[in-house]
């Protein structure tokens, strides 16, 4: 008799592996020997001190650093779905397809609300302006940006207010149906009304997404994420359950960190 299917949440085999990671800018060694699976159906957030690794982790998974000249994989491997993300034979371009990414700082492009949200479909060669016109309502709809703006999409982006501006971002990064999202600080420059927006769209976009994030905030960690990872000084500490890496963490350096003694 066959086995029942194991739920995806559960699943045996994470959607992203690192394994003995090693990563340097130079001679300067940023990250070292991080194990860490993350499954698609989890909001995982990386939380730890500034420079401890966490945004060289994120630019790593979707090869964003292969643009700093001194950036270098020292040694292990990240895979997504079994496939290792710096074989040679790996299309990067098609790579960050897969793995959209949101800065800290919301970087809209000078251009129309629409032309940010279609970006991504003309760079991939689709010209069909209906195909656009699809693909722009879906992803400003699915960025809970549609209503406000589609009165005005041919207005400038940079008009738009900064949290719609971030919104817009998350549109244009998932106009090309990304299987990960990855978002560094995505909050950080917001205030507490744009900030919840964007939670709110996190969570209701977590069953299409797998979404990995950098916070400073620990309080945004626990409200969003099913697993935090703490790192501290390029080593990942501890990688638990949120609620038990915050109420009841096994490494006393954990413990120091989310009751605000280790900063």
């Amino acid at each position: 008799m066959p086995s029942a299917p194991v739920p995806a949440s559960v699943s045996a085999e994470p959607l992203i592996q690192v394994e003995k990671f090693n990563y340097a800018y130079g001679d300067h060694q940023v990250l070292f020997d991080l194990d860490l699976n993350m499954r698609s159906t989890d909001v995982t957030a990386l939380i730890g001190p500034s420079g401890c690794g966490k945004s060289t982790l994120l630019r790593a998974i979707n090869r964003i650093n292969d643009l700093v000249d001194s950036a270098r994989v020292v040694s292990g491997r990240i895979r997504v779905d079994g496939v290792d993300l710096y074989a040679p034979e790996v299309d990067v371009i098609s790579l960050r397809r897969n793995v959209g990414m949101v800065f800290q700082k919301y970087n809209p492009f000078p251009r129309s609300i629409f032309e940010n949200a279609v970006y991504g479909l003309r760079v991939a060669g689709i010209k069909n302006r209906h195909d656009l016109e699809e693909a722009a309502e879906r992803s400003l709809r699915s960025a809970a940006l549609w209503d406000e703006v589609k009165d005005r999409l041919h207005e400038m982006a940079t008009g738009l207010s900064g949290g719609q501006q971030q919104r817009l971002c998350i549109a244009r990064a998932i106009a090309l149906r990304p299987r990960i999202l990855l978002m560094d600080e995505p909050c950080a420059a917001l205030d507490p009304i744009a900030t919840a927006r964007i939670e709110e769209l996190i969570l209701q976009l977590r069953h299409e997404y797998t979404f990995i994030i950098v916070t400073h905030n620990m309080e945004q960690a626990r409200r969003i994420a099913d697993r935090t990872a703490f790192f501290y000084k390029g080593r990942l500490v501890e990688e638990q359950d949120t609620m038990k890496l915050f109420t009841a963490p096994d490494d006393p350096l954990t413990e120091s960190y989310v009751t605000g003694r280790l900063t």
